[in-house]
């Protein structure tokens, strides 16, 4: 019986891909036959020297650095997974976020994608094929007035960008599509949910049932694994996904409440 999914022989690169959803992608994309490369500020002691490059791509010489690398290591790009995303501003609503909070998080979210894809899509466009993936959130249908404002808006203007990106490339054999995830079980969110459920005396469950209803709930009852992610992100990715172009795939237990 054929493989329904292959991906041998693509060139990959992966941001963000040495922890939650990011290192799920990274692992499914080689056992799937790709060939690829991820990227982080350090490497983690046992991840393979081989497919890393540490850069900051929060600078410009950063992503500058990426996309000299993925042409020497992988010879070109056949497919970018945009990972790399995350929050730091401070809760308290809108009043409590500088400039520098502004900043931080679209330099985070927004810029290592833009600075990535203007080094790398023409080489894409050039070989006539290829795909780029941009992991957004339902943060920015969904946002936190308290603590994710400036981090969903961040989302929300990469979202457009990716939008107006596929409508640019696409007829040139290049497809960009967007996956936006809710609340991911990562080591992270773990960690998070069993603060709370210490906060609350109460049980790491409950920890997770409060994280559930400050996002209004999750229908399917639980939030989605990295493994799930990395499902998603995969078949988008592949050929079997050839006439998708330009759209969002959610990913989120059923969180956002609109059609």
């Amino acid at each position: 019986m054929t493989d329904f999914l292959k991906l041998t022989g693509k060139r990959v690169l992966i941001t963000g891909g040495t922890k939650g959803a990011g290192f799920a992608t990274f692992e499914l994309f080689r056992a799937l036959g790709a060939d690829v490369l991820t990227t982080a500020r350090s490497r983690p002691e046992t991840f393979p020297e081989n497919a890393f490059v540490a850069a900051d791509l929060t600078t410009e010489d950063g992503c500058n650095a990426l996309a000299k690398a993925t042409r020497q290591r992988l010879g070109g790009v056949d497919i970018i997974v945009h990972m790399l995303g995350g929050s730091s501003a401070p809760a308290g609503g809108y009043s409590a976020l500088s400039d520098a909070d502004w900043q931080h998080e679209l330099n985070l979210n927004l810029f290592p994608a833009v600075r990535l894809d203007r080094h790398l899509v023409p080489e894409m466009i050039t070989q006539g094929q290829g795909v780029v993936i941009h992991v957004t959130s339902i943060q920015r249908e969904l946002p936190l007035p308290d603590s994710t404002t400036a981090y969903a808006a961040a989302k929300a203007a990469l979202s457009t960008y990716s939008k107006a990106l596929s409508k640019e490339v696409s007829p040139k054999g290049v497809r960009v599509v967007r996956v936006s995830p809710g609340w991911i079980e990562t080591e992270a969110a773990v960690h998070l949910a069993e603060r709370l459920a210490e906060q609350a005396g109460t049980d790491y469950d409950g920890g997770k049932k409060i994280i559930m209803e400050a996002l209004g709930g999750i229908p399917l009852g639980r939030p989605a694994k990295p493994d799930e992610v990395a499902n998603l992100i995969a078949f988008l990715a592949s050929d079997r996904a050839g006439a998708i172009t330009g759209t969002e795939y959610v990913i989120d237990g059923g969180t956002v409440p609109t059609v």
